[in-house]
């Protein structure tokens, strides 16, 4: 590997060498001193740690000096490498390591010349034999080994000086070019770009699927409060106060208009309720049959139909408040070209037709239907007069009551929501309306209804009736009880108190009998209509804890016992019920 210098083994006196340069791997470079050189004067060497050395190699030992036992006063000068002013006929022979010995030779009591610059001084030093001069960067041979730190003894030729202890940070390292480094270099810069690009896009991937779930959260709040403050929320908004508790049935606020649909052109009318459950949010269309059986001021028993053509607005009002137990705020009547001009005015309505309507004004048979049978069929006013009023041959009433309900939910989809609007339209139709009912009334009263019916907050409502006209109890209930208030209204004070009377006796004429009986008695007479069957015990009814001593007086009226009196369900309407059994005997009333 590397090539070692030895400074000669002729003994002393041999010729010494000087460092001229180094090569390219950093080895000195020596050439030959000429011989016939002026002795110089000794110099200093260099020694940045100003430490002398003595006995061997020891860089570190302070105060020693080389010895020479063949010229023990002549002093050696030291060879300083560094030292551009040195002679160049120096007879000093070269000693890298500054120990003083060459080959037959020794210093005395001079300057060593030290590599790195320490200085070989101090007292008198053994000879060393056949020493060998080493080069730097090079170890120190195998053979050779460490002297000890005191030396010899004395007429003892020494080992040697000591193998250099050379540390990492004594050497400078020579990199070698690689062609490759800046393909590497370009490798690592293109793999760290690619690493950062992914992490910048699952930043932002996550950034944006964070910016997703707020919004969508921020959406559901939104939604679930909107329809909390609407009241749709499930489980909320059927029943539920504006404090979250349940409100009773019977507590609910609702504002209702009674509306009569008078047909001009064949006659008849039909008439429905129009609810607004303020406290719910949600509105009604209640269809009233023409067969609901009313009870007049006499006491008399009289239909829907007659009550309307004959009592008029008011009277056939505070009938059904009796019958229904409810508080009717206005009567609307509606002839049918107001109701043609009201579909044009909200530009006409979309309805699901359940039958093909021809046309009121086709001469000839055959001619194609005004009103086709299908879903979201629109319907001009003209049609939806037609529809509202049609029934086929053999149909029931109900059918023709069913059209006219889907009618007016669809005139309640086109009106406006907002009550100033709504009040234009009503006003634009020129129409009469029966007192206490005025324009700003009625308009004020739709919007709200339209508001609800674009909502789906709206539905229709058939009240069954029996055949004969009456209500159940088990029949009515779910209307009556559930959309109109579910009890009768509290009487006013000093008014009659009403009775509703049920034949099951299985005689037809026993009802009229009670009729008159109860009549003279005082009581207010509704018509409870007949029994499918019959009873063998007549039974009086009341709800109320404080209407028992009416029920009382009642039994006692009609004849029947005092143990026929008992707490129960009334019919609506009603303060106190009574099924007439068997064992009623009208002669004894």
């Amino acid at each position: 590997m590397n090539d070692r210098y030895d400074a000669g083994d002729a003994g002393y006196g041999a010729v010494p060498y000087e460092i001229v340069g180094y090569d390219e791997y950093g080895r000195p470079v020596y050439q030959q001193v000429p011989a016939e050189q002026p002795p110089q004067a000794p110099q200093t060497a260099y020694d940045p740690y100003a430490q002398q050395q003595g006995f061997g190699y020891d860089p570190y030992a302070a105060g020693r000096q080389p010895a020479s036992p063949y010229d023990p006063g002549h002093q050696q000068p030291a060879y300083d490498a560094y030292d551009s002013y040195a002679p160049y006929g120096s007879q000093t022979p070269y000693d890298p390591y500054a120990t003083g010995a060459g080959t037959g030779t020794a210093t005395q009591d001079g300057t060593g010349y030290d590599l790195y610059g320490q200085t070989a001084s101090g007292g008198r030093q053994h000879l060393v034999a056949e020493q060998t001069a080493y080069i730097p960067q090079q170890a120190a041979p195998a053979e050779e080994s460490p002297a000890a730190e005191d030396g010899p003894a004395a007429g003892e030729t020494g080992p040697g000086p000591a193998a250099p202890d050379y540390r990492t940070e004594q050497f400078a390292f020579v990199e070698e070019p690689d062609g490759d480094s800046e393909d590497v270099i370009d490798w690592l810069k293109f793999t760290e770009n690619r690493t950062e690009r992914r992490e910048e896009a699952r930043r932002r991937a996550r950034s944006r699927l964070v910016a997703l779930l707020v919004v969508l959260a921020l959406v559901a709040v939104g939604g679930a409060g909107y329809l909390w403050y609407a009241g749709k929320l499930p489980g909320l908004s059927s029943s539920g106060g504006s404090d979250g508790t349940v409100t009773a049935v019977s507590a609910q606020k609702r504002d209702v208009l009674v509306v009569h649909l008078h047909n001009t052109a064949k006659g008849g009318t039909s008439t429905a309720l129009l609810v607004d459950n303020t406290t719910t949010k949600q509105g009604t269309t209640v269809l009233l049959p023409n067969s609901l059986a009313l009870t007049g001021d006499d006491g008399s028993t009289t239909t829907l139909a007659k009550s309307v053509d004959d009592d008029g607005t008011s009277g056939t009002r505070d009938q059904l408040d009796t019958v229904l137990g409810t508080s009717i705020q206005g009567t609307w009547r509606l002839d049918t070209p107001y109701l043609q001009n009201l579909v044009d005015l909200v530009g006409n309505i979309e309805i699901d037709t359940d039958t093909d309507v021809p046309d009121p004004d086709a001469k000839k048979k055959g001619a194609a239907p005004l009103v086709h049978r299908g879903q979201d069929q629109t319907l001009s006013g003209k049609m939806a007069v037609a529809y509202a009023t049609y029934r086929a041959s053999g149909e029931s009433e109900n059918a023709q009551l069913q059209r006219f309900g889907q009618v007016m939910q669809g005139v309640l989809r086109k009106m406006p929501s907002d009550p100033a609007s709504a009040t234009t339209t009503v006003q634009t139709l020129a129409q009469i309306l029966d007192p206490p009912l005025t324009d700003k009334d009625l308009g004020t009263f739709l919007a709200r209804l339209a508001d609800l019916a674009k909502s789906g907050g709206y539905r229709t409502a058939l009240l069954p009736v029996r055949p004969d006209g009456t209500l159940s109890a088990g029949t009515s209930d779910s209307v009556v009880k559930g959309i109109l208030g579910g009890t009768a209204k509290s009487p006013d004070a000093g008014s009659a108190v009403r009775v509703s009377v049920e034949n099951a006796t299985g005689v037809k004429d026993d009802t009229e009998k009670a009729r008159v009986v109860l009549l003279n008695g005082g009581f207010t007479f509704l018509e409870g209509g007949s029994a499918s069957g019959t009873e063998a015990a007549s039974k009086v009814t009341y709800a109320d804890a404080a209407d028992r001593a009416k029920a009382t007086e009642v039994a006692k009226t009609l004849g029947l016992p005092a143990g026929s009196v008992t707490k129960g369900t009334v019919s609506s309407g009603a303060d106190v019920s009574v099924v007439l059994g068997r064992d009623y005997q009208p002669s004894s009333s």
